[in-house]
């Protein structure tokens, strides 16, 4: 006899859909719950993710959770209200704001609430250590769980669900996804255009690489905060003319489908899920060998992985693939060995198992 569904709520500050890895992992989480039947609620201030949760049979519930006393004040009370009224088996928080209201909102598990579920994404982020309020701190990687145990929260309440992307509902499948009319050799990055992802770095590093390889493009997809300074620090280099701001970009597959090479610079970096999306594309991938990135590749089997905050060391890295051909196709080809361990099923199944596990305690 198959186990009853959950009646599952995540919480989420918003569902803009900006590229945000934390967004797009409780997505397709939701996706995969919803498809096998269990009944998915997402309570959030809402955004462009709404219709689609709506087509994947996920109920949205609209809340503010701004941080001002008396909305958050508000949104307690009508988080205690959802939680009653649908019934909640387990409340799953995706960012610090969420794991606190939950953790005020909800009734103890000895009295019949919900189990609390706080998911680790950021954990380079102090406020990280929040998480630690629920009765199961859900780590998104094991360095991610490392550090968690190491800011003091027990091993028995810690667990690791790998991030998965592969297979994403938010994205086609790669092999029907044109290539971007790019530029070759062309070097790809998808991030968040702010410092932690290293995006200084890369830039100095393009600039010694175009040098020794004329037709060397650099394109960056993706914005945020420093867009603009990036922007006119690279409009004052040598390679100016070579670099291309692409911006946000809500399907990037068509880019990392062109990208001869895909870097991925940042200086910190939990367990990046574009690493996941750039291995199914067939990208050959540099990127720097901090917190979870080497486990995303493999230990490094799936990737080059070069020391962060270091522009020679990730030009030596780029320049090695675009001088050798043979050498590139390699490491494309070793990119996309091994993807089912990082599946959005694999995902969404160790994930419910946890649930399960866990609620019978």
């Amino acid at each position: 006899m198959s186990p009853a569904p959950l009646r599952i709520l995540h919480l989420l500050n918003t569902v803009r859909e900006t590229g945000n890895g934390i967004i797009n992992t409780a997505m397709d989480l939701a996706w995969g719950q919803a498809r096998a039947g269990h009944a998915v609620h997402v309570a959030s201030a809402g955004g462009e993710f709404e219709a689609r949760l709506r087509e994947w049979g996920v109920t949205h519930h609209r809340l503010d959770q701004r941080r001002r006393p008396v909305t958050l004040w508000r949104a307690a009370r009508a988080l205690r209200a959802l939680l009653a009224r649908e019934r909640i088996d387990v409340l799953h928080a995706h960012m610090m704001t969420g794991a606190v209201l939950a953790r005020a909102a909800r009734a103890p598990r000895t009295r019949g609430g919900p189990l609390l579920v706080g998911h680790v994404h950021n954990v380079y982020q102090r406020s990280a250590r929040l998480m630690g309020f629920a009765d199961v701190v859900l780590c998104c990687g094991t360095d991610v769980a490392a550090t968690m145990r190491a800011r003091g929260v027990p091993a028995a309440r810690l667990a690791v669900v790998l991030n998965g992307t592969v297979g994403s509902p938010r994205l086609p499948d790669p092999s029907t996804v044109a290539p971007a009319p790019l530029a070759h050799p062309a070097v790809v990055t998808v991030a968040g255009m702010s410092e932690r992802k290293g995006i200084a770095e890369l830039l100095e590093a393009f600039e010694r690489v175009a040098a020794r390889h004329a037709g060397a493009q650099l394109y960056l997809v993706g914005d945020g905060p420093d867009r603009a300074a990036f922007t006119a620090r690279a409009g004052r280099g040598p390679a100016a003319a070579r670099i291309h701001f692409a911006g946000f970009q809500r399907d990037p597959m068509p880019w990392l489908r062109a990208a001869d090479v895909f870097v991925l610079a940042s200086r910190r970096e939990s367990f990046p899920i574009v690493l996941g999306e750039a291995r199914a594309a067939g990208c050959a991938i540099v990127a720097t060998a901090v917190d979870g990135v080497p486990e995303a590749l493999d230990a490094g089997r799936a990737g080059l992985l070069v020391p962060a905050r270091d522009p020679a060391a990730l030009a030596a890295a780029l320049d090695r693939l675009l001088t050798d051909e043979a050498e590139r196709a390699r490491w494309a080809a070793a990119a996309g060995e091994g993807l089912a361990r990082y599946r959005v099923e694999r995902m969404v199944d160790e994930t419910v198992a946890l649930y399960r596990s866990s609620l019978a305690c």
